[in-house]
């Protein structure tokens, strides 16, 4: 049984978790999991072997054992630490902005002036910042969890399965909007505008299902108070759990994911679809719910629909459609792809 390390001590706890979950029960891999105290505090353990690590630990940790492969899963920041890991390790990278990771060491030192400064010295003077290029340079395999981002170096991770579930039935056609409510990377006034200005004669409920603040919680506050009968709509200014998301994720009849066609990323622009993921994508899978994207949105996935000028009818169309999840994304499946693409990894 070949070993793997896999190391998550900076942000993603959902990638992680997701890492876990497939994993679990392979007869070909047995992994031991390095996580900060924030990330294992976020992750579901169930039996693994997971170990309290951070950046002072992490390489006399790995010195301890014998690994075939390292997985880090997040590199923005700690790039001395993990420079030295790709370096002296058979690893793989998880790259989450490929416009971050192909900045030149000047243009990463000028983005230290530009926001955060005091943070961003910090990753300047303290955690080796103009290292990252070569973090990414020196390490075996940059993995994407989009398979639209896979070109050229980028090996394709396959992580997100369908999970099984019974669908309760709706009152309301439910449409839920997954993600934190913030205009920053969803254009959440085309929402408020669309149902606000639709003529809805089935019902309706809309789910906001991340927290919101600011700005975007006035605007749903008064959009709230000025709805028809047959329009509800639910939002949380306090974050929301993962029971409470799952169980509102599992009653969507459709996803509503409004995805901003640019971000940025340490002040590096960032392209949804092109240089970077959207977590949404993995929503769908997880969930099996066909998702409405802007109509620009780069994506050859079959469940990922552009919207129509009338998303309401659309709504009402997809509502009654199905795509089946579980013949592509069953668990087995995704865990024998998986298990082909780390085999792949360990042969270089």
């Amino acid at each position: 049984m070949k070993k793997i390390a896999y190391i998550e001590i900076d942000t993603h706890a959902e990638i992680a978790q997701g890492f876990m979950e497939i994993i679990q029960g392979s007869e070909e891999f047995a992994v031991d999991y390095y996580f900060s105290k924030r990330i294992k505090d976020r992750v579901k353990e169930d039996g693994e072997s997971v170990y309290l690590s951070d950046s002072s630990m992490i390489l006399d940790q790995l010195k301890l054992k014998r690994y075939d492969l390292v997985i880090i899963g997040t590199v923005h920041r700690y790039f001395n630490t993990f420079l030295t890991i790709v370096q002296q390790y058979n690893a793989a990278v998880i790259t989450h902005n490929l416009n971050f990771i192909k900045a030149s060491k000047l243009k990463l030192i000028s983005a230290i002036f530009r926001e955060d400064i005091f943070y961003r010295l910090k990753l300047w003077w303290k955690e080796g910042l103009v290292s990252a290029p070569e973090v990414y340079k020196k390490a075996k395999n940059l993995l994407v969890l989009d398979q639209g981002l896979v070109a050229g170096k980028y090996t394709f991770l396959p992580l997100f399965y369908t999970k099984k579930y019974d669908q309760p039935e709706n009152k309301a056609l439910t449409i839920v909007i997954p993600g934190g409510v913030s205009q920053k990377r969803r254009d959440y006034d085309h929402i408020f505008k669309t149902i606000q200005n639709s003529r809805m004669a089935e019902k309706y409920t809309f789910i906001f299902l991340g927290k919101t603040q600011g700005e975007e919680l006035k605007k749903l506050q008064k959009l709230s108070q000025s709805l028809n009968e047959n329009i509800q709509i639910k939002y949380f200014s306090e974050r929301v759990s993962a029971e409470e998301f799952e169980s509102w994720m599992q009653k969507a009849d459709v996803l509503w994911c409004p995805v901003q066609q640019e971000t940025e990323f340490f002040s590096q622009k960032e392209i949804y679809g092109v240089t970077k993921m959207t977590g949404n994508i993995g929503d769908a899978i997880t969930y099996g719910k066909l998702a409405v994207f802007p109509s620009k949105y780069p994506s050859s996935l079959p469940f990922i629909i552009p919207e129509q000028d009338d998303v309401i009818k659309q709504f009402e169309e997809l509502g009654n459609k199905h795509f089946n999840f579980q013949e592509s994304y069953s668990k087995d499946t995704v865990q024998k792809r998986l298990e082909e693409v780390l085999k792949s990894m360990m042969a270089i």
